[in-house]
């Protein structure tokens, strides 16, 4: 809070001096944000007797406030604001929250009398006491809720505190005669109500009001609640926060419906949330499934033939259990039951809503991953003590299973007769699995669960319902309208019968379900394939403009639509061709290539007429070489495919990327010239002239930005970076890095090329080298943590090496040896490039030789040109003049560049210099630049003794 006025006044934590500037802080803090005339103000801080000239000692009192409390009063040409949102004083945000029931915390606000800056004057008077009741209030449905969760000595002695502080007011006494009556001391609860009846009727000549005569009754009543619920079998797992909010649901409405599919857990969670409440006047459970009539199951339950006889007066709970089957009749019976009783609640489970006033739904659905797990945990432990189980093995069991807890206990149970192996196999056959013995019928097997609601579907429900199976991930109402014709009143009654569910936009549906209802339809399979090609083909264009983050959105959700839509379309080269570039765009180039080499086993090795480019294509990307319909095309996939398939040598690959910017130079779209300016710099970067890469790579992100495509921006800059960070220009490479990260975070799915860890882990490397020591440590620093977090070795181990390296440039060589050590010491799968850095980094920490003949031993059949070089500047660190000199020419040939940007690299080389002469040392370079091994050179004078 900026400003307090609930107790002395505040403003950022400090109290105020001065009485006047309080209590013109007070009054403009009753109206935050709002001006308050300069006749008003002088009015209300001067009462009485106005100074002589009002309003300049209104301006003199508001420079001491703003002395004391600068930049919080604001002139208005009418008088002064408080320049606060509401939220920011205290007394606003304390009303607040006591209108939004949040006792606790608006009880915390409180830090004494309210307006104690100005009680003495007038306008105060009505505010404070507005404040205090609220306060009293607050203090009450505080104390209710305290007792609501378990009432306790401390309680009771607070209660008779306040009832000491308010003897007239009700609610401190009604909920002292409660108290006292959960702790077992009834009869000095009716005493208290009798002291309080009398002081009533002696003081205000009244009688004690509703509140505190209900809990008067409840001291009255017998001690026990009654109930016919069921003891517990098996402990309960989960649902705490649907245990919470079904009870804040009871608390406010009187019919309250857990709706959700067969299996999930209705019943259970009715059942443990009823076991929970302190209802004297009874819990009721009436069970429904073998029920011929809902008022009849209620009377045999209660033993009545009188139902509003027998409840009038009290207020008990019953639980409609299963009403889906009898739904018209459980609506008329609670509906009736609810007019006749006023202080009735029904607890109602049903796979549809009983559709009557007044009714509260709260939906039930399948168990979040790590509950569904501990509950499989659980209950596995219980048929096998001894069953060693995975936590993440029980998850994907659980993710199997949908999350549904009858199918979790009835999977969980098989584990006393097979090995964990043999139900994963089976998990296919879900709707066969069976429960025990004592089981009811309609839960013994999940397809008998399921056969509850199947039975209770029209024809058009059953039909509509086998057609949504088409769909894979979910559906929006367009795509079902044009694929299964489905109307919105059946999708709804589908919805509200709990077998399909809505999210968003989507109508989804449970994999359990989906095995039940699914049946051949092979029209239905190609109208989906149809539309869902359709689909991609719209979206494909929009993925290279500024719109491409929208299209992206659409296609991730409709991914498993996709994808099984190429499985089933009879011309799945159709689809496959506008898939190509959100592959790409996404870095899903495993994906990419399985999918590509599917088609091809449908399609055959001859494309069909039409479509040889995607045909093409779908053979580039699998491995063969190019064909001419993908080379001289100018399709988004073709410009990638052919850079992906690699043509079998560097040369070719670099003439084929040169040919296409020639080609495409002048091409109409400018997107497809950024494009093959893009791929040809990456070529360029990889196998050819290094040092021309930027040239080809700035026009092509220009075109990107003008074009608003975020991901040909973020290639562009990423390349870009390495360039410069290849020509040892770190500053460079660092703004470059840092630039395109924002865009990557729009695109999330880049977290595949070049994740969050990956991208901290590069920047410190960079911004270490740059000279940016505290820089680095931020950026190192959250590597560090997502690694540990990860708990992937090898990250682990990267980020310990770029760690060390920032150690040794900060001056604590021992540090960086111990990191070092440390990291080759893991467990991890490194590849040869960051384990030779390391070798290379642990060379220059220990004075050794060895780990630099370990190094290059690694570099020796690499491909990575970049790498190698960074080795070999590495062990020239440790090399006489002449053997330095040549390894240094050899990096910077390897690298592709004239001279090095790189300080540490220029440092060697002029030390170099000045040991040989200018001559020498430029002959020694040269010499280096033309060795074709130059990693075998090195590896000889690291062995002479």
């Amino acid at each position: 809070m900026r400003v307090g006025i609930l107790g002395p006044v505040q403003v950022a934590g400090g109290e105020i001096g001065g009485a006047r500037v309080r209590a013109l802080l007070v009054r403009l803090a009753l109206d935050p944000g709002r001006v308050v005339t300069a006749d008003r103000l002088i009015d209300d801080l001067w009462p009485d007797e106005p100074p002589a000239h009002p309003m300049a000692a209104l301006q003199s009192l508001v420079s001491r406030a703003r002395r004391e409390a600068p930049g919080l009063i604001a002139s208005h040409p009418a008088g002064y604001v408080l320049d606060v949102r509401p939220d920011e004083v205290d007394a606003w945000a304390f009303e607040r929250l006591v209108r939004a029931g949040d006792a606790h915390k608006a009880l915390a606000l409180w830090r004494g009398g309210a307006l104690a800056g100005a009680y003495d004057l007038p306008f105060a008077a009505a505010p404070a006491a507005r404040l205090e009741e609220l306060r009293l209030t607050a203090l009450a449905a505080r104390i209710a809720a305290d007792l609501a969760a378990g009432g306790d000595a401390d309680l009771v002695a607070e209660l008779e505190e306040l009832v000491a502080a308010h003897p007239l007011h009700e609610p401190f006494h009604a909920l002292l005669v409660r108290a006292l009556t959960a702790t077992g001391r009834r009869a000095e609860a009716l005493d208290a109500f009798e002291r309080t009846r009398a002081a009533l009727a002696s003081e205000l000549g009244v009688d004690p009001g509703p509140e505190l005569r209900e809990a008067h009754l409840e001291a009255l009543r017998d001690a026990e609640p009654r109930s016919n619920l069921p003891a517990r079998l098996t402990s309960f797992v989960g649902r705490s926060d649907d245990l919470a909010r079904l009870s804040g649901l009871l608390g406010r409405a009187r019919l309250v419906t857990l709706v959700g599919p067969g299996g999930v857990g209705k019943t259970r969670l009715a059942v443990e949330l009823a076991a929970e409440l302190a209802v004297p006047d009874g819990v009721w459970l009436v069970e429904l499934a073998t029920a011929t009539g809902v008022r009849a199951a209620v009377e045999a339950t209660l033993r009545t033939t009188d139902l509003v006889r027998a409840l009038r007066g009290s207020a008990p709970v019953i639980v409609l259990d299963n009403c889906e089957h009898l739904i018209e009749d459980a609506a008329r019976t609670a509906r009736w039951l609810l007019s006749e009783v006023a202080g009735l609640r029904i607890l109602a489970t049903s796979r549809e809503p009983l559709d009557i006033p007044g009714e509260s739904l709260h939906h039930v659905r399948p168990l979040p991953e790590a509950q569904a797990a501990e509950l499989f945990t659980v209950r596995a432990a219980a048929t096998r003590p001894d069953l060693p189980l995975e936590r993440e093995e029980a998850a994907r069991i659980c993710r199997e299973l949908d999350g549904i807890p009858l199918a979790i206990e009835l999977a969980a149970a098989r584990l006393r007769t097979m090995p964990v192996s043999v139900l994963v196999e089976q998990l296919g056959d879900r709707l066969a699995f069976r429960g025990g013995r004592t089981s009811e019928p309609r839960h013994r097997t999940l397809r008998a669960v399921i056969d509850w609601s199947w039975n209770l579907l029209s024809e058009r429900e059953r039909d509509l319902l086998r057609g949504l199976t088409v769909f894979s991930g979910g559906a929006t109402y367009e795509a079902i309208s044009q694929v299964c014709g489905g109307d919105p009143d059946l999708l709804s009654s589908l919805v509200d019968k709990s077998l399909i569910g809505v999210t968003g936009d989507r109508y989804t549906m449970l994999e359990t379900i989906r095995q039940y209802a699914a049946a051949d339809l092979p029209e239905l399979r190609q109208a989906h394939a149809r539309y869902y090609t359709a689909l991609a083909e719209t979206a494909e264009p929009g993925l290279r403009t500024g719109e491409q983050l929208r299209w992206l959105a659409v296609l991730d959700a409709e991914q498993g639509n996709l994808d099984a839509a190429l499985r089933h379309s009879d011309d799945p080269l159709r689809l496959v061709l506008p898939r190509f570039w959100s592959w790409i765009m996404r870095g899903r180039y495993r994906e990419m290539t399985e999918q590509a080499a599917a088609v091809l086993r449908r399609v055959g090795d001859a494309p069909p007429p039409g479509r040889e480019l995607a045909h093409g294509i779908c053979r580039a990307v699998t491995g063969s070489a190019p064909s001419r319909a993908v080379l001289d095309s100018d399709h988004p996939a073709a410009l990638a495919s052919w850079a992906i398939s690699g043509l079998g040598s560097p040369a070719g690959l670099v003439d084929l990327a040169e040919r296409s910017v020639e080609r495409l130079r002048d091409h109409p779209d400018l997107w497809t010239r950024s494009a093959a300016l893009l791929g040809a710099g990456i070529v360029r970067f990889e196998y050819g002239t290094v040092a021309g890469a930027e040239h080809l790579l700035e026009p092509a992100v220009a075109g990107f930005r003008a074009i608003g495509d975020r991901w040909g921006q973020w290639a562009g800059l990423f390349w870009l970076s390495l360039v410069a960070e290849n020509r040892g220009d770190f500053a460079a490479a660092v703004a470059l890095a840092e630039e395109p990260e924002q865009l990557a975070a729009e695109l999330s799915g880049l977290d595949m090329l070049l994740g969050p860890m990956t991208f901290q882990l590069r920047v410190g490397h960079l911004k270490a080298r740059a000279g940016d020591h505290a820089g680095a440590a931020r950026a190192l620093g959250r590597a560090w943590e997502a690694a540990l977090r990860s708990g992937d070795q090898a990250f682990v181990a990267r980020a310990m090496h770029a760690r060390a390296d920032l150690a040794r440039r900060t001056g604590d060589p021992g540090e960086a040896a111990r990191l070092l050590e440390a990291a080759l010491a893991l467990d991890a799968d490194l590849p040869a490039q960051p384990k030779a850095f390391m070798y290379v980094e642990l060379a220059r920490v220990t004075a050794s030789g060895e780990p630099l003949r370990w190094a290059l031993e690694l570099m020796a059949t690499c491909s990575d040109r970049t790498a190698r070089a960074t080795v070999l500047e590495g062990v020239a660190e440790h090399l006489e003049p002449e053997a330095a000199a040549e390894l240094l020419g050899a990096a910077r040939a390897l690298r592709g560049i004239g001279a090095s940007a790189d300080p540490h690299v220029n440092e060697l080389a002029a030390r170099c210099r000045v040991a040989l002469g200018e001559d020498a040392y430029r002959a020694a370079s040269e010499r280096g630049a033309a060795m074709p091994n130059p990693e075998r050179y090195a590896l000889s004078p690291l062995s002479s003794p």
